[in-house]
Order: structure tokens, then sequence, then C-alpha cells
């Protein structure tokens, strides 16, 4: 067979959008290109209708990848339904709109029941939170109405119904989906390789078993009879070591957190790239003290930050510009300096730009989530926010030394901004008028400004169709623009699926000087070369 209705839309300087015209076309596509990437190809992220391809251009230019989505297209085979090896999970149907939805559809409970736990479901495409499946099923006959208010807390667990999809809910979020059950499965474990992390990744088939009450898992291991108690574990030299090296937090200034260079190629199992937002600022923090470039670091936004250390270490702090004193005297910015034992480090809130980044030697050593240290604010994977009293353990000294001439780059982070634009995959959405207008307006970032997004005060970009558009894959960048017409930037924690029109996209390079716009910053946009 072949994929009926391809068409290929530009989504930024590094990822395809191939669009097609059924969910069924999605998962056959899908399945050819994933059995046949070549080398380049750094995700492949399945939605309702499309399937966006993100590729490394150095490695695969995106005329290559298009030619090669075309020829899987022509030869594509709709996925084969096997039973062998399937996710079956426990269910307790007893939820709160379980009884409504039945009624809804003109069905008994135990009919709805016997339909859900009947049908052979596949996992089209995540989206919404890391782990969360979007299931689909030949044999499931209802649409099912979203709630017309969506819940602000549905707990984790919950199995939903919302159109013609079934889901669980990995983790507590708000949510709108109609919930007919509960499960104890492990349906997202941030701790295991990326292979594995989520339960239901796309393509894996489901079968839900209804059963009474929900019986935890058993572990791999026993643990010791409750009358002994293990031997204690003596602290080796070296983590005796690690265990005195921390960084004791005084003031958290606004919002800081854990970054390192973030969880890129995950998207598809619904985890976004995150990291630090200007990635370039740490990476020369990290350098300046000697540091692997990816190591974890503290971001800081706006300023007003302040800590100790236990321990006599090296740091840098380079990013936004401010006044950083250590045990009250004036240190430069973009330089390695010692910090002894009990002097305070202290952030002055920043005259330019918006968020610094703090390097020590060693690293900042918190546990990782699906392979980064980074703190997502939208997922809540990686640390929490920083809070006054906490405590970071710095990690073991790296094997290169502190390099003894300081070449790294320095000046404040403009307060205008230049910002190049590649297509959008949605800019056929808009009026004539709207591209003109993008490029010929200065826009202020809005104080709607985060990790996750930047909003924009400006013009309203005029649409061309308005009808609903399916959630789609976003990359970091993407200009999405609402129903009221300004546009807002997707930053490293933004969603990997979006709904609204992207009408063009960030280049990868100027994402560093986004994470550096406040609110007030003036962004004029132009054409990427």
């Amino acid at each position: 067979m072949s994929v009926s209705g391809l068409v290929i839309r530009p989504m930024g300087e590094a990822a395809l959008l191939a669009e097609v015209d059924s969910l069924d076309a999605v998962l056959a596509l899908h399945a050819g290109l994933d059995a046949s990437r070549p080398d380049g190809v750094v995700e492949l992220v399945p939605a309702a209708r499309t399937v966006l391809v993100r590729v490394d251009p150095g490695r695969l230019p995106l005329v290559t990848a298009r030619a090669w989505v075309e020829r899987i297209a022509r030869d594509a085979e709709a996925p084969a339904d096997s039973a062998s090896g399937e996710v079956v999970l426990d269910v307790v149907y007893d939820g709160a709109d379980l009884t409504e939805t039945a009624a809804l559809l003109g069905a008994s409970t135990e009919a709805l029941v016997a339909a859900h736990t009947g049908a052979h479901w596949r996992v089209a495409f995540t989206g919404f939170a890391p782990g969360f499946g979007y299931l689909v099923s030949p044999d499931w006959p209802y649409d099912v109405p979203r709630l017309a208010s969506p819940r602000s807390r549905v707990p984790a667990g919950s199995v939903g119904l919302a159109a013609g999809f079934s889901g669980a809910y990995p983790r507590e979020t708000p949510g709108g989906w109609r919930l007919v059950g509960r499960s104890a499965a492990p349906l997202f474990d941030p701790t295991a390789d990326a292979a594995s992390s989520a339960l239901l990744a796309p393509g894996a088939g489901v079968r839900f078993r209804a059963v009474r009450e929900l019986i935890a898992p058993l572990r791999d291991v026993a643990p010791p009879p409750r009358d002994v108690a293990p031997p204690p574990r003596e602290p080796t030299r070296r983590g005796r070591e690690r265990a005195d090296r921390r960084i004791r937090i005084i003031d958290p200034a606004l919002f800081s957190s854990v970054q390192d260079l973030g969880r890129p190629g995950r998207a598809a199992l619904g985890v976004a790239r995150s990291g630090a937002l200007d990635r370039g600022a740490l990476r020369t923090a990290n350098r300046l003290v000697g540091n692997p470039e990816d190591a974890a670091g503290v971001e800081v936004a706006i300023g007003g930050w302040s800590a100790v250390a236990t321990a006599d270490t090296w740091f840098a702090v380079t990013g936004a510009w401010g006044r950083v004193t250590l045990a009250g005297r004036q240190l430069d910015l973009d330089v390695a300096h010692p910090w002894p034992a009990g002097a305070e480090l202290h952030l002055d809130w920043f005259a330019h730009g918006a968020r610094a980044y703090l390097a020590v030697r060693g690293g900042v050593d918190v546990p990782p989530a699906v392979g980064s240290r980074s703190t997502d604010t939208m997922a809540g994977l990686g640390p929490a926010r920083l809070q006054q009293g906490d405590e970071l353990t710095i990690g073991p000294e790296p094997l290169s030394p502190i390099p003894a001439i300081d070449l790294a780059p320095w000046g404040a982070p403009p307060d205008d901004l230049d910002v190049p634009l590649a297509p959008g995959s949605r800019a056929d959405w808009f009026a004539a008028s709207a591209l003109p207008m993008l490029f010929e307006s200065t826009w202020t970032v809005s104080a709607q400004a985060d990790r996750v997004g930047i909003r924009l005060d400006g013009p309203e970009l005029p649409r061309a169709r308005t009808v609903e558009l399916p959630s789609e894959g976003m990359v970091p960048g993407a200009l999405q623009v609402p129903p009221s017409g300004r546009p807002t930037i997707l930053l490293a924690d933004g969603p990997v699926t979006g709904g609204y029109p992207v009408i063009a996209v960030v280049t990868d390079a100027a994402l560093d000087l986004l994470g550096q716009a406040r609110p007030g910053t003036r962004i004029r946009f132009r054409h990427a070369r």
C-alpha cells in the first residue's frame, strides 16, 4: 500500500512535518520510517494526522530527508496487530465519569466496560505529559465528548476517554478526559533509560483487563525481614568527599533550577528537550572551571540569588549581566574564581539579560531523570525548583584542569533582539498580510515569559483558516499563534505536541538569545539565510 494524501511541510531549519489524511496512515508511515531511519534522524514524533521528522542537518540534509519520507510513504504498510508482547493494564472501573459517560453514549456501564476491555488498542502517539499514550482501536465504537470544564487535578493512574481515544495519566495533572477507571501500572519511570521509561510507547499494543482491586506489583528483590536491619554501609573516602562538597541555597531568587543540556530526542515519549535556555552560556561556564560542557549547573532567572559552599571549590558565572560578589567583594563575570568554604556568593539583580549560569568545578550532582539532571517545569521531571535551605551536592573533580587562559566570550546580552526565522508548518493558515506583519513589526516580550514559552505583545496576525488543528509535533522555537493572533515562542520546556498553527520557527542558534529575553525586550524578526 501507499500512504494517501501525503503533504510534506517545513518545520524550521531542521525538521519536516509529514501530513497524511488519517490516523491509520500516520501509524503506517511512522512504522515505515522507524524501521528504516537513516543516520542523522534525531527523532520521529507521530501525532493525530502528522509525523514530525527532526534531523541533524549536518548529517542528513533536509532535502535528503524529504526524499526518504516520500519513498517510505509510497511503500508503507499498516503495522501488524500482534498480541505478542502487548501491555496489559489492570483497571478498576470505578471512575468518576463512568456512569455519566455510559448514559451519554446510550449504553450501560457494563456494556461500556466490556467494549473497553474487549478492544485491541495500540499507542498511536504520545503527548500532553511524559508517557501519556493516545490509544486507538478499530474495535472501539464510541466518540466520547470531553468534559465541558477540565478538572484542575486528575489523579495519577486514571484511565480516561476522549474523542476516539483512550489513555492513562502517568502523573497528577489537569485534564479534560472522562475518567472511567484507575490503574496501578507504572506508566512512566524517569529513572529508567529512555528506551524503557514509558510503558506505553508509540506502536505498542495494549489490552485493558477489569479487576476488582489493584495489587501493587512485586519487587524484583524481596526486602529484608522487618526484624533484621540491613548492616550500615561505610561510605568510601570518595563518597565522603562528595557528601561534604555542597552548595547551600540562602536565597533562591524568583526562580532558579538545576540545568544541563537537556533531553534531546525524547519527544516521541512526551518528553521535552528542557535544559539550559542559554546553552552557550552554560557551556562557557563549564569550560571555565574545567568541567565537561554538559555538566549540570544552576540557572538563575532575573537575579537576587545567593548561596554558600560547604567546601573549597571553584566557580564561574556567565550569561546575564549583574553585580556578582563573594564575601562582599565584587568579582568579574565569565572568569573562574576560587570559592572558599563558608563564603557567601551573591548574584544581584541583572541589568542585562534574564538568566545567569553558575558552574562549580565537578558540576551539580543530582539524580538524573530520563538521562538528564535538568528541571523540566512543565512535565515535572528532574529536581524541583530551588528553595531556601536546599543543598546541592557537587560532583567529583574532573580530570581536566582549570584553563590557564580565559578565552570566554565577553559582553552583556543585548536589550533588543534581531531573531532569524525559518518557515513554519502552517504559514498557509494565515492571511496574506500576516507574514509581512510578522517581519515588519516590533514585538515586545510580555510578562508571560518563562521556560515553557514567551508570549509576545504586538499586532494580531490574521488567520485565513479558523478550524481546529489536530495536535501535531512541535519543536523549540516554534511560533504558535492562538486565536488571539499574538504569537507564543515555545522554549525548552514547551509541549512536544500542540494544536495551534505554527507560522515560523526560530533558528536553533537564536534560541540562546531568547533565553536572555526578559519582559520588555523588543524583538525584530528577519528571514533566516
